[in-house]
């Protein structure tokens, strides 16, 4: 029988690094210690240790407030040690958090809520939180604590996108720390470092554009003042900007009929924006002002880079 739980994912992004530069021994000694905190700080959080996995713990939790509690507090915690470690040695923490069902088998646990925790985990960056809709419905806004919608992300194994959020822990001391010691890796601090890619390529009837993370936000629009210029009707004079917001690409819809999105694989529905936002990710196709079912809609292809 199922059991409903919220299950999260820990990995510490660089180890290969560090075991690299120091040996097997002393790196093992050093990552063993660290998933070790990582485990008694779950538990101390209410949380159930289900297994450590290499340089990752994954663990089960009672109801969503205890695992949100818990990943914040590892991360503020885990970046504050960092600012003792020297710079080639540290290894920031990023986490994925899902809720579901799941079925416990020989102490093990199994199913979607498993899989969608663990690729949450892969796909973002450094110091971030990355959590499924289900896992924050729930879950309260702290002191300090944001839940940001960043869009439907398609999940290796799953036919529907899953909406997912990127849990924001920073407080304002800890964000000091973060941008102001020098030794500290600049991509860090600004969340530049991400899976999710640093470069965006915009194309639409022979025109093709790049764009780097720090040269966003850009837009896209009617007018010739827009950095991408699709000349059509339905357009909007400012149609819709692209931003980089802590590691991602974020389309924001700001036009009067809307833009869908369309993920290159995806076997789920298209995405509708009408003055809202989502993160792009991979490649696929932007319709502006009309969906897809029309054949003559202005369509822009993009590829995250």
């Amino acid at each position: 029988m199922g059991v409903q739980t919220t299950v999260i994912f820990t990995d510490l992004h660089g180890s290969t690094a560090v075991f690299e530069a120091l040996g097997n021994a002393r790196a093992t000694e050093i990552v063993t210690k660290i998933t070790t905190w990582t485990a008694q700080q779950c538990v101390k959080h209410g949380g159930r240790v289900v297994k450590t996995l290499g340089d990752g713990v994954l663990a089960m939790f009672p109801d969503d407030q205890s695992a949100v509690d818990a990943v914040v507090d590892l991360q503020r915690l885990h970046s504050k040690n960092l600012m003792k470690t020297s710079l080639a040695l540290r290894m920031p923490m990023r986490i994925g958090l899902a809720s579901g069902e799941v079925e416990i088998v020989g102490g093990d646990c199994y199913g979607d809520a498993v899989n969608v925790a663990a690729r949450l985990c892969d796909l973002c960056g450094p110091t971030q939180i990355w959590a499924n809709a289900a896992a924050l419905n729930k879950a309260d806004e702290t002191e300090g604590v944001a839940f940001r919608i960043l869009g439907p992300i398609n999940i290796r194994g799953r036919a529907e996108p899953c909406v997912v959020y990127q849990i924001e822990w920073r407080e304002e001391d800890v964000s000091g720390l973060l941008t102001m010691q020098g030794e500290l890796d600049p991509a860090y601090a600004m969340g530049e470092v991400d899976v999710l890619g640093r470069e965006i390529e915009l194309s639409w009837m022979g025109l093709v554009k790049r764009f780097k993370s720090f040269e966003l936000p850009i837009q896209l629009g009617r007018v010739r003042s827009a950095e991408f210029v699709v000349n059509d009707p339905r357009v909007s004079r400012i149609h819709a900007r692209l931003e980089w917001r802590n590691g991602s690409v974020m389309f924001v819809d700001a036009s009067s009929y809307g833009s869908w999105i369309r993920f290159s694989g995806a076997t789920g529905s298209d995405v509708l924006l009408r003055r809202e936002e989502c993160v792009l990710h991979g490649s696929g196709e932007l319709a502006l002002g009309g969906s897809f079912a029309d054949a003559s809609v202005p369509t822009v292809a993009f590829r995250v880079l």
